[in-house]
């Protein structure tokens, strides 16, 4: 099949994006990548009155160290591609986390015109990176013509299936990924089918211990819901204790247990999934710090 008609414009700035989106609202669509939308369209899933290609806007690209205060965080771009970010070595330096889970995404044709922005944009509930920004709490940076930029944290961000935060006229300009401070571990892992299909379940990370105590515990799970869950039962559940693999197992069933069973079809199974899955990632996480017992 083919895509319907549609029209085809080019801009070379943001500000150019943004009118156009104001003007066009909910017929406009943004093609970066366009590994997801245009397939859609070729099967007539999805439909646009005007596709808007951004390949053009310069200050769309790039993957920068910057800072917020005492705060510091890697900036990427729109136009920045899965391999670029799978390479980049301030993204393996600073965000282990996305490093990690880059390995997972897709297949290599796929990673080297898909982008890190059009993931968190389409919110597909079994994508990795936004299992990564949720875990991560990362800022994604709006723009639009009336509004100007507006930072909305991931945890704020996915609403439900390809749902978001993100208004029609708005632009997706970058995602700030927080830099780990040094003693901070992280793990992901997910299942698939086969490696690199979207995940039937996975599971993102990111701990500290000190002193042998668990004092921080964030586990996203995704692909088991219409977005990615952080359990906050699991965070409360780790504070202050020791990390061993009863407690691993007791993590792993408490996020198992908080699925819900009016979201997905084979709850059972899913849950089975999950568990098994959760309870790897968090002892290899805690074998990671030293303090594992």
């Amino acid at each position: 099949m083919k895509a319907p008609d549609f029209q085809y414009c080019r801009p070379g700035t943001v500000d150019e994006v943004c009118e156009l989106l104001q003007s066009h609202g909910s017929e406009a669509r943004i093609l970066a990548g366009g590994q997801s939308l245009v397939p859609a369209m070729n099967l007539r899933l999805s439909s646009a009155e005007l596709i808007i290609d951004i390949n053009r806007v310069k200050e769309l690209e790039g993957i920068s160290l910057s800072s917020n205060g005492s705060d510091s965080y890697i900036r990427v771009g729109a136009l920045v591609r899965h391999a670029q970010v799978a390479a980049s070595n301030l993204i393996a330096q600073h965000v282990p986390l996305v490093h990690k889970a880059m390995q997972y995404v897709a297949h290599p044709a796929i990673r080297n015109r898909g982008t890190c922005c059009g993931s968190l944009a389409l919110a597909d509930p079994s994508a990795e990176m936004p299992a990564c920004a949720v875990a991560l709490n990362a800022t994604l940076v709006l723009q639009s013509r009336n509004e100007g930029i507006r930072m909305v944290p991931a945890r704020e961000f996915f609403f439900g299936l390809y749902d978001t935060a993100r208004n029609e006229d708005e632009l997706l300009v970058e995602v700030r990924w927080p830099c780990h401070k040094p003693d901070v571990l992280t793990g992901f892992s997910e299942l698939s089918r086969r490696h690199g299909d979207f995940a039937l379940v996975g599971i993102s990370v990111v701990c500290h211990i000190a002193d042998g105590l668990i004092n921080h515990l964030d586990v996203v799970t995704f692909g088991a819901g219409p977005v990615p869950r952080l359990s906050e039962k699991a965070g409360a559940l780790g504070q202050g204790r020791q990390p061993t693999p009863q407690l691993a197992h007791d993590l792993a069933m408490v996020i198992a247990g908080e699925l819900d069973p009016d979201e997905i079809a084979e709850i059972e199974i899913k849950r089975h999934q999950t568990a098994a899955l959760a309870r790897r990632v968090l002892w290899g996480v805690f074998q990671e710090s030293g303090d594992a017992i």
